[in-house]
């Protein structure tokens, strides 16, 4: 499996750009000003203009194709182009793991991908969650995460939704470069399937989980607070996984997982007092007179012979 960062169009060095950019205000303005939840908001007028925007094109585009998207197709064609899209998305979450010193994820993600390829028939039946084998999920959000960069201010991107800017330049990057070897070599507009698949399965997403988005977006007192502490809830949790699944670089490869991590300091306790096994008294190795002896063991199971 390779990694590629050959740029995948004209676009791609001023979208890298944007992405350095980024970054350097997550390193930048980062605790500044947060408030009692841990958020770090400063556009939050900007924000909420956006936000409104999204739920506007919400209402009047995106949800009413959702919906005929679920009328005409069956539900069973719909999950196939989600598992297709998701196979498709699979390497690159097998390099994200690796890039993350996440070796155990990589190796599922890498298995799950040639499974589902061939046994799954290009991924159309998700057959590894048949055999109840993980799914991992990760990005180069997360990756960034994992090296270091900071979470950067919360945004509302148009027509994507919440994000951060660690996200939306980690979601640039891999947008614009061969992050994900299913795609590496490939040109538009062959490289742009796993995209189309993917916007298919968002719009799969929005009417199989409707009902819960709409009570957000719609029934809530104040949508963007409760979309902006949703997004970010869950995008930490994934971080803290990703972080507690990473390798180590300090822990000793050739270790016994399963040693007594308190028998060293047992063996030294011994050690200091040679001989004490020895230096009980007799009456303590000897049932004082009078005293019933244990009966011996009997297994229960000869009974039932």
């Amino acid at each position: 499996m390779s990694l590629t960062l050959r740029p995948a169009s004209a676009f791609a060095r001023p979208a890298l750009l944007v992405s350095v950019l980024l970054l350097g205000a997550c390193a930048g303005g980062e605790q500044v000003s947060r408030n009692a939840d841990g958020i770090y908001d400063p556009y939050e007028a900007r924000n909420r203009r956006v936000h409104e925007f999204n739920k506007s094109f919400d209402r009047n585009f995106f949800r009413p194709v959702a919906n005929g998207y679920a009328a005409v197709l069956p539900l069973g064609v719909r999950n196939s182009v989600n598992n297709f899209s998701d196979n498709l998305q699979t390497p690159g979450v097998a390099v994200n793991s690796l890039l993350q010193g996440n070796f155990a994820d990589a190796s599922i993600a890498t298995f799950r991908f040639a499974f589902n390829s061939t046994i799954g028939f290009g991924g159309i039946f998700d057959g590894a969650s048949e055999f109840n084998i993980p799914k991992p999920d990760t990005d180069f959000g997360e990756t960034l995460a994992v090296w270091g960069v900071p979470e950067g201010a919360y945004i509302e991107v148009p027509f994507i939704g919440p994000s951060t800017v660690r996200d939306s330049a980690g979601r640039v990057i891999d947008f614009f470069t061969n992050t994900n070897p299913a795609t590496a070599g490939l040109d538009f507009p062959q490289r742009g399937y796993p995209i189309a698949t993917q916007a298919l399965a968002g719009v799969n997403n929005r009417a199989k989980f409707g009902d819960t988005i709409d009570s957000v977006l719609y029934e809530s007192a104040d949508s963007y607070a409760q979309t902006r502490l949703i997004y970010l809830q869950s995008s930490r949790f994934g971080i803290g996984t990703g972080l507690a699944n990473a390798a180590d670089p300090y822990t000793d490869p050739y270790a016994n997982p399963y040693a007594d991590p308190y028998a060293d300091a047992a063996a030294g306790q011994v050690a200091a007092a040679p001989g004490a096994e020895t230096a009980a008294p007799a009456a303590a190795q000897a049932p004082a007179q009078g005293t019933a002896l244990p009966a011996p063991y009997e297994d229960p199971y000869d009974l039932l012979q």
